[in-house]
């Protein structure tokens, strides 16, 4: 969480003074109106808020009409809910290697390309952009989907445009631990009316067809789906999250480039498929050794600045995602994917070692967290640690 005060509390304070702040009332509808500023934000036509990142994941591939038999290449490098998602819908999570942003590569992505493949999640990581050019040319040439999982990314952009407004459909978190947050939250965005549909439904099957005109214009027909609908109170605080984003993201650049000014004739900073447009949370740094990347960060440390080497970063990291390594994809057996007849035959022979240029790049990153708050002082004061002044 970066910046939060006075206006997201008078914000709740304002649902609940309501007496009315189920998602469909006929008070402040705060879920509906940032949906609709939502919208508008990113360029898309429709918007749905919801749980988490995750939920917003799920319901697009439901959306996308994946499931068994289908395979959904995503990157050796994202939090363990982006395959976690594809099994949520019965599919098969195909893992490919990264590039050297640590963003899904096009060019392995195409070696992971089988019949069976219905859809590439890119997932633009610590809001560095993916390359959305490379993937969109190799989704066209195997007619699949694109899927972008924007939750590390809101407010980046590629070439001018948002992330999560470039593929078929975009999904996006609000959790803590975001950019702009709700506590928990997530948000799914697309332009293709046939996604929003089955994911509306999807999102609030048991409550969709009952509360409001929420079926109005909806020609797909309902079915059995999942209950990740929020409330005027998760509404309520991202309007007001909203607000703050552009000028947090404008912050956060300022400072990201700034120090990467500073440091860039001493210190590799690592590339990026389009360094403007990344969100500016992170400082990726790149070494020529784990080694290296160790003595650096230690020596940091100890100066009071401290590093991440993503290498470190648990769930992350695709050889401790063991719910996925070791095939268990559903509690019972005939929920598990992996045990579907529909999926025999599947890309999932998963070893440790399959993805070595991702561990290759992650044990040799050290990412430095940047803080919009930082003064000029402070900006100083990083730069000179990092640089071995102090």
């Amino acid at each position: 969480m970066y910046r939060i005060g006075q206006e997201e509390i008078d914000a709740v304070a304002r649902a609940i003074l309501s007496r009315d702040f189920f998602k469909i009332n006929g008070s402040g509808q705060e879920v509906l109106r940032f949906e609709e500023e939502w919208k508008a934000f990113t360029g898309e036509d429709y918007a749905l808020l919801m749980t988490s990142g995750y939920a917003a994941l799920a319901s697009a591939l439901i959306g996308m009409g994946i499931g068994p038999g289908d395979e959904v290449i995503v990157p050796a490098y994202t939090y363990i809910a982006t395959a976690l998602a594809v099994l949520e819908v019965g599919a098969i999570p195909v893992i490919a290697d990264t590039d050297e942003t640590l963003t899904l590569s096009a060019e392995d992505t195409e070696r992971k390309i089988t019949p069976r493949t219905k859809a590439i999640i890119p997932v633009h990581i610590q809001g560095f952009p993916s390359d959305m050019d490379g993937l969109k040319s190799v989704a066209a040439r195997h007619g699949v989907k694109i899927l972008e999982d924007a939750c590390q990314s809101a407010g980046g952009t590629y070439h001018g445009q948002p992330l999560g407004s470039i593929g078929d459909a975009g999904a996006f978190s609000f959790n803590y631990f975001k950019i702009i947050t709700s506590g928990e939250g997530g948000a799914l965005t697309t332009n293709d009316r046939t996604i929003y549909e089955r994911a509306l439904i999807y999102h609030d099957a048991s409550a969709v067809a009952f509360f409001g005109s929420q079926l109005d214009g909806i020609s797909e027909p309902l079915f059995g789906g999942r209950e990740y609908r929020v409330s005027d109170l998760t509404g309520a605080i991202l309007r007001e999250q909203l607000r703050r984003l552009p000028s947090l993201r404008a912050d956060l650049k300022r400072i990201q480039r700034e120090l990467a000014d500073r440091i860039g004739g001493t210190l590799t900073v690592a590339p990026s498929h389009d360094f403007e447009g990344d969100t500016g949370t992170t400082l990726a740094l790149r070494f020529g050794s784990e080694a290296e990347t160790r003595r650096f960060t230690a020596r940091c440390a100890e100066r009071g600045i401290g590093l991440t080497v993503p290498i470190d970063t648990g769930k992350h990291v695709y050889t401790n995602w063991t719910q996925v390594m070791e095939k268990r994809g559903a509690l019972h057996p005939l929920m598990d994917p992996y045990k579907m007849e529909a999926n025999r035959g599947a890309s999932c022979d998963y070893t440790p070692d399959m993805c070595r240029k991702a561990l290759d790049l992650l044990a040799r990153t050290a990412y430095l967290a940047i803080s919009p708050d930082w003064t000029e002082a402070d900006v100083g004061h990083v730069a000179d640690v990092l640089l071995g002044r102090k």
